[in-house]
């Protein structure tokens, strides 16, 4: 379980690809801190397993599936990725529940500079407009975000100078590609309203 408050950007330090995974070697700094082998840790949003440490680094591997739905199978060596360590049960929630179980990604379509922020419009994967909420939560990259304006397929966040400073928004330019996931307590009452609507109609055939 994750907040979305990125603690920071690491680095990319090296990549191993084989037999259609990639193993990561990244580094980090606040991160690392209690960082040990079999500790989750989320990677641009995506939650992963540290497989291994070494000096100023850890290693986490990405499966097909993995790289097939997120952007981390795009990424090289050198780029920076958000961090963040998993909530402790005596932590503040200061963002919203994020699970590190990307839905899919999306698509940058515009952005703007304003007098102190940055205004991102982002195009959703089909299948998820039931979501779109104004001032909604969601993650994108893992970073918990409040959903400022929505559209049919789309929506727009606002990007405050700190997070423009701590995380990799700085990168987010039309047509990129970032990691959405979307409110898992949106997602629970979906469900169980879809379930209920079906034993509705299955009492009523």
């Amino acid at each position: 379980m994750f907040t979305g408050l990125v603690e920071e950007a690491g680095c990319v330090r090296r990549m191993l690809r084989r037999r259609g995974g990639v193993t990561f070697e990244i580094e980090g700094r606040i991160t690392l801190k209690g960082l040990a082998i079999d500790h989750s840790i989320a990677v641009d949003g995506v939650c992963l397993t540290v497989v291994k440490r070494t000096r100023g680094a850890f290693v986490v591997q990405a499966v097909e599936e993995t790289l097939r739905k997120t952007t981390l199978g795009g990424l090289q060596v050198g780029d920076h990725v958000n961090l963040e360590r998993p909530l402790l049960p005596n932590s503040r929630l200061g963002g919203h529940f994020v699970l590190g179980h990307v839905d899919g990604m999306g698509k940058v379509i515009s952005k703007e500079v304003r007098g102190s922020s940055w205004h991102y419009w982002i195009h959703i994967p089909k299948g998820f407009a039931q979501h779109l909420i104004p001032v909604g939560s969601i993650a994108v990259d893992g970073i918990s975000l409040t959903m400022a304006e929505v559209s049919s397929q789309a929506f727009a966040v606002s990007i405050i100078p700190h997070t423009m400073e701590v995380t990799t928004v700085d990168r987010w330019r039309p047509g990129a590609k970032v990691n959405l996931e979307f409110d898992v307590l949106g997602k629970f009452v979906e469900q169980f309203l879809t379930v209920r609507a079906k034993d509705r109609r299955k009492r009523q055939g």
